[in-house]
C-alpha cells in the first residue's frame, strides 16, 4: 500500500519479480494473508490484473475469488478466467454460520457454472468448514472443482480427505494452509502448500518443500523446526497478518500499513515483532542483525533419534498403504 493507503502497484510488480525469482510454484493474490476482505471488489479484480500481468504466464496464478454470494463470486470466476488464472480459490461463505448441506449447495452451484477450474478453501477459524462427506461428495459431482486448500493444520483430517476423494478423483489437489504442519502434511500425501511464510521466506519454503519430496528428512525437519518459530512469531505476535507484512518490510518491500487502523500500543507491539523477525531472518542470512545485535539463547533439547524413528514409522506405514 502506498501512504495514501491505495495499491503500489511498482511495489507489487517489484514483489511478483522477487518471489518468482526464489522458486515458489505460483501464486495465490486476494488470500486470508492478502486481506481480500478489506478491498473492494474493483480493487481485488485489479490486484489480479496486476499480478498477472507482471507473471506473464511464469507461474500459475491461483486467485482469491470468495465474494459474499454466489453472483457475484460467479464474476470474479469469469473474470480472473479471463485473465489468464490456473484456478480460482473460493472460501465457504462466511458470516451466517451454515450447515453441511448449505455448504454443499453453494459449491455445487459455483462448480456447475464456473468456467474456471475451482480449489475449495477450507478455512474453519474464519468461514463455515467443509467436511469430508461434502468434499467427497463435491469431487464426484463437479468436475470444475479440482482441489482443498485446507487451513486447520488437522493431519488426521487431511487423511481422511484424501482417503475419501483420491480412489474416485487420483487427480484432485491437496494443499495445506497451514505453515506449520508442511513437512507432515507433504509425508502423509498432500500436494504442497500456500502458505503465508512462503511470501517471507520463498527460499526456505521451496526448500522444505524439495527436501520434504526427496525424503531427505533430517535436513526438511530442521528447515521446519525454523519454520515453525518464524510462523508463529509472525501469527501470534500481532493481530493477523500484520506480522506477515512486517516480516516482508523486513525482506526489502515499503508494503506500507494495512487497511485496518492502529492503536498506539499496536504500532509499539509490532515494533517489538520486527526486531524479533529481524533476528531470526538474520540467522539464515536473509537480512542483517538489529542495531545492538540478538540474544543468545540455547536451542530447546531434541530426542534427534526418537523424531527419526517416528517419521519413519510414518513413512512405513504410507508405503503399506501404497501412499509413498
Amino acid at each position: 500500500m502506498t501512504s495514501a493507503g491505495e495499491i503500489n502497484e511498482g511495489e507489487l510488480r517489484r514483489y511478483v519479480d522477487w518471489l518468482i525469482e526464489r522458486g515458489v510454484h505460483g501464486l495465490y493474490p486476494n488470500g486470508s494473508t492478502g486481506e481480500f476482505t478489506r478491498y473492494t471488489v474493483e480493487e481485488r479484480r485489479r490486484i489480479v490484473e496486476i499480478i498477472a500481468d507482471q507473471t506473464a504466464g511464469r507461474v500459475p496464478i491461483l486467485a482469491g475469488a470468495a465474494e459474499a454470494n454466489v453472483k457475484e463470486t460467479l464474476r470474479a470466476c469469469e473474470y480472473y478466467h479471463s485473465l489468464g488464472c490456473r484456478a480460482v480459490a473460493i472460501v465457504a461463505p462466511f458470516y451466517y454460520k451454515l450447515s453441511p448441506d448449505s455448504v454443499y449447495a453453494y459449491f455445487r452451484e459455483i462448480g456447475n457454472n464456473t468456467p474456471i477450474d475451482v480449489t475449495l478453501y477450507n478455512i474453519p477459524m474464519f468461514a463455515s468448514p467443509i467436511d469430508v462427506p461434502t468434499i467427497q461428495r463435491l469431487s464426484e459431482e463437479c468436475d470444475k472443482i479440482v482441489a482443498i486448500k485446507d487451513s486447520s493444520g488437522d493431519i488426521p483430517n487431511m487423511i481422511r480427505m484424501m482417503q475419501a476423494v483420491r480412489p474416485n478423483r487420483p487427480d484432485f489437489s491437496f494443499m495445506t494452509g497451514w505453515d506449520a504442519a508442511l513437512m507432515p502434511m507433504i509425508l502423509v500425501g498432500a500436494d504442497g502448500g500456500t502458505n503465508a511464510s512462503s511470501g517471507v521466506v520463498p527460499e526456505l519454503t521451496r526448500k522444505l518443500y524439495d527436501l520434504t519430496k526427496s525424503l531427505q528428512i533430517d535436513e526438511a525437519r530442521a528447515i521446519q523446526y525454523d519454520l515453525v518459530k518464524l510462523f508463529d512469531a509472525m501469527l501470534y505476535s500481532a493481530e493477523f497478518p500484520d506480522g506477515f507484512r512486517a516480516a516482508v518490510d523486513l525482506r526489502g518491500f515499503n508494503m506500507g500499513r494495512g487497511r485496518q487502523p492502529q492503536s498506539d500500543h499496536q504500532r509499539t507491539g509490532l515494533e517489538y515483532l520486527s526486531a524479533t523477525l529481524q533476528c531470526m531472518l538474520a540467522s539464515h542470512g536473509f537480512t542483517d542483525e538489529p542495531v545492538g545485535g540478538c540474544p543468545v539463547g540455547e536451542a530447546p533439547s531434541v530426542d534427534a533419534g526418537e523424531v527419526s524413528r517416528i517419521v519413519q514409522s510414518v513413512l512405513s506405514e504410507m508405503k503399506q498403504r501404497g501412499m509413498a
